[in-house]
């Protein structure tokens, strides 16, 4: 590309704020504009929702000078059961050590992760402002499909060459897409204590009658006591947690979860959140794109949403800088990206449709599923290899 091109991106979340520095750095003839309704202002460094990051979104992040591990928990293992157990004890283990990696991913508040993406894109903004600007508070009101290009409205109207829609959103929050799927299920997140021998690293998924429930493993804390963020999901319609105290939901909880993970000693107070589909059936709509939370909107059961999206902006990225042709390298993206969001969609939808499956016999055929892949090394591995790194 010999002229320069303008981008805007409308969102500056993990998947926003990271294609924009993917552009800076790989794009150096594009003009990047990144738009936020959020005040410049506005400290998220505070913000303790907890993420969980694959290993090749750490990578990712890492090579774009945007990863503080000081606040991240790195997760060394995996632990994929189901209660009431079923053919014996049927679980897989996933461990970082088995596939030669150092950490399968980790797990780290929003704060600590947007706070250095933003500074890091504030420096590069810095020193290159004739190219790159931030527009902060500014909320763009709506984008106009031109022949070549798009209209964004954010109080002046000004046309760009491309627009990304990074901004996402919960589910319930979110206008209707072409698929959307109430699953009719609860999450309620919080923050759990284990006990001092908890192990470190480990990360619990257990699949139960209501719903998964899930354990992200998080820094001890100052006594030394274990710590993982929780993940519940639970049938909205009949709800067995809401009613209940924090002291009962803890005691309840270590019904639910092996004894590897170390008991759990207290729960903090929980939020929930309506869980559902919504998800475009393309990604690309003329020289709109959208990635992220905007384009997949998924059920947490195998917690890669941002992942899906952080990869969204990666592929584009790379599909811009190896195309002069803007629409080719849109159809570059449009191909490449199918596999993987695809296979993570309906990999999704499966599993969280499950839970409200009432047909004799599934839990037992869920049971020996976990048993049979614990037992083919190879299988365990590329699925191992999948969750860190996404369809390639």
């Amino acid at each position: 590309m010999t002229t320069s091109a303008q981008l805007a991106i409308v969102g500056a979340g993990p998947v926003g704020l990271a294609l924009a520095l993917l552009a800076a750095e790989r794009l150096p003839r594009w003009r990047v504009s990144l738009y936020d309704a959020r005040a410049l202002e506005h400290d998220l460094s505070a913000d303790a929702r907890t993420l969980a990051l694959a290993q090749g979104s750490v990578q990712l992040l890492q090579r774009l000078g945007a990863w503080d591990p000081r606040h991240a928990q790195a997760i060394a293992e995996v632990h994929v059961s189901q209660q009431p157990p079923t053919f014996g004890d049927a679980e897989v283990h996933l461990r970082a050590i088995d596939e030669a990696v150092p950490q399968l991913g980790a797990v780290l508040p929003y704060g600590a992760l947007v706070a250095p993406l933003q500074a890091r894109w504030l420096e590069r903004a810095a020193a290159d402002p004739a190219r790159l600007c931030t527009r902060f508070g500014t909320p763009v009101a709506a984008l106009k499909p031109l022949h070549t290009g798009v209209e964004v409205d954010a109080g002046i109207a000004e046309r760009v060459d491309l627009a990304v829609i990074a901004e996402g959103g919960v589910f319930v929050q979110q206008l209707a897409k072409p698929i959307r799927h109430d699953y009719r299920q609860t999450a309620w997140v919080g923050t759990v204590t284990l006990g001092h021998d908890a192990p470190p690293g480990l990360a619990v998924e257990r699949f139960t009658r209501h719903g998964p429930a899930a354990l992200l493993p998080l820094p001890r804390a100052a006594d030394g006591a274990g710590r993982a963020s929780l993940v519940w999901c639970v049938n909205a319609d009949d709800d067995p947690v809401r009613d209940l105290t924090d002291t009962q939901r803890a005691a309840v909880l270590n019904t639910i979860f092996p004894p590897i993970v170390g008991g759990i000693t207290a729960v903090s107070p929980l939020k929930s959140f309506a869980l559902g589909l919504n998800a475009e059936r393309t990604l690309v709509q003329g020289r709109t794109v959208r990635i992220g939370n905007a384009a997949q909107t998924l059920h947490p059961v195998a917690g890669q949403g941002l992942n899906l999206g952080l990869r969204d902006a990666y592929a584009l990225a790379d599909a811009l800088r190896a195309n002069a042709d803007i629409d080719a390298a849109l159809r570059r993206v449009q191909w490449q990206r199918q596999p993987d969001r695809w296979a993570m969609i309906l990999a999704t939808d499966f599993l969280a449709r499950s839970f409200t499956w009432g047909w004799p016999g599934f839990g037992a055929l869920r049971g020996a599923s976990l048993a049979l892949l614990d037992r083919l090394p190879t299988a365990k591995s590329a699925l191992a290899r999948r969750m860190m790194f996404g369809r390639r």
